[in-house]
């Protein structure tokens, strides 16, 4: 640390909005391209890819810059540690992701990471010593996009895949995630599994319309709903599309328009609770306009906050796949399901929600409670430590994922000091112990 420090248990820092905008704007210009439906500009920056690796290597920089000291592990996960005065006891760790969706904004998962990072250069520019060190995480693949698992990197550090599974994860152009991260330069040494930390924070943009619709800066997130994704591969036979009977037909595409419409019935039956489905992409093969596809890949992705309602959600597309081949007009569709990610809901500490709460209200912000729809970091990091979240206000009916996604910069810098003046609480605790 550079700085002569102050010492109060608790100290509260004002964080630098303007500085915090700055960074969020320095780092979407990596990876930036101009939408051509829109005009917009957006991020494409997925995961190992060189402009990830650019990115990466910028927040290197402004790590180290500001008095962190940085490692990447084997998963390519980097962290940047801010001593405290007690460096034995368990840090208070920040944390998001860099990586992107090809059609992001500035937003998603960076101001987590860069959240992180202004809340340590606000405390090294007015000198204040925390006891427990500060560490920032940014996680590698949290987007799932590249190599089809999403929160991957954090997934891997918190134990619940291991280290040989993600490395042999294969991208669209069968490239793997272990040769890729060595590409570029971010194959780390330390150990891939994390140690228990006090306490994981990550302030993230809602990515839906709850907080705008509801006129609130500041969302309280009670837990992250329970995800399942799954790639289904069906085998038809091709056959020209004038000359062939249509009850002679093997129809790939068919059959994955089946597939799209049975996951809507579910949604809209109302059996499965508050059942999300999508299917998100659909690849057909030959793909000319008049052969009848022999092959179709698609995705679905199935979101539930209740256990018990997402189980007999995905038997009942289990079973439906299973009698698919039936009815068709003609014998021989194959279905083949693979298994992308599936994680159970997790609730966030509830001690941690409450301090959320309680931070908000003494900077005068109004908060709600509400539960993510999107998977996070935080949610792999629960099972090594509490966790909890800060939401910010999204505009534009809370689009995300998309270049139109936006938050204000009054709302970015409200949510980081939020997370700072939580942040600070967690790493004065023990201090005299």
């Amino acid at each position: 640390m550079t700085a002569q420090h102050q010492t109060a248990t608790t100290p509260k820092v004002d964080i630098d909005g303007d500085r915090l905008w700055a960074s969020l704007m320095r780092l979407a210009e990596i990876g930036a391209f101009t939408d051509a439906a829109t005009g917009l500009t957006g991020v494409n920056r997925q995961s190992l890819t060189d402009e990830d690796a650019d990115g990466r290597r910028l927040l290197v920089q402004w790590m180290r810059e500001a008095g962190l000291e940085v490692s990447v592990d084997r998963m390519g996960n980097v962290f940047g540690r801010r001593e405290g005065t007690r460096p034995e006891l368990a840090p208070v760790m920040i944390g998001s992701h860099i990586d992107s969706v090809p059609t992001a904004s500035a937003f998603d998962g960076c101001l987590g990471v860069l959240g992180g990072l202004e809340i340590v250069r606000s405390l090294e520019q007015r000198g204040v010593a925390t006891a427990r060190s500060l560490v920032i995480a940014a996680f590698s693949e949290e987007e799932g996009v590249r190599f089809g698992t999403d929160m991957l990197g954090s997934a891997v550090a918190a134990g619940r895949l291991s280290l040989e599974h993600a490395y042999r994860l294969r991208d669209a152009d069968g490239c793997t995630f272990g040769d890729e991260l060595e590409r570029i330069g971010f194959k780390g040494q330390p150990s891939e599994l994390l140690e228990p930390v006090h306490a994981y924070l990550e302030c993230h943009i809602e990515q839906g319309p709850t907080l705008l619709r509801d006129d609130l800066p500041i969302g309280v997130v009670t837990g992250v709903q329970a995800i399942s994704w799954q790639r289904i591969t069906l085998h038809g036979r091709a056959a020209h599309a004038g000359a062939t009977p249509t009850d002679l037909r093997v129809d790939a595409g068919l059959a994955a328009a089946q597939i799209v419409v049975k996951v809507r019935d579910m949604v809209d039956s109302g059996s499965y609770g508050c059942l999300r489905g999508t299917v998100g992409r659909i690849v057909t093969e030959p793909g000319m306009p008049s052969v009848v596809p022999d092959r179709a890949e698609l995705t679905v992705d199935l979101r539930n906050p209740d256990s018990a309602h997402m189980a007999a959600a995905e038997s009942e597309l289990a079973d439906f796949l299973r009698d698919l081949p039936s009815q068709q007009p003609c014998e021989g569709l194959v279905v083949e399901t693979e298994r992308m990610a599936r994680t159970e809901p997790v609730p966030f500490d509830a001690r941690l929600q409450r301090a959320i709460a309680d931070a908000a209200a003494n900077r005068g912000y109004p908060t709600g409670r509400l539960m993510s729809g999107a998977g996070h970091d935080a949610q792999e990091i629960v099972a090594i430590a509490p966790a909890a979240m800060v939401f910010v206000r999204g505009q534009f009916d809370g689009i995300s994922h998309n270049p139109r996604e936006y938050s204000t910069q009054e709302d970015c810098a409200a949510g980081t000091q939020v997370l700072a003046d939580v942040a600070l609480e967690l790493a004065a605790e023990g201090e005299h112990a």
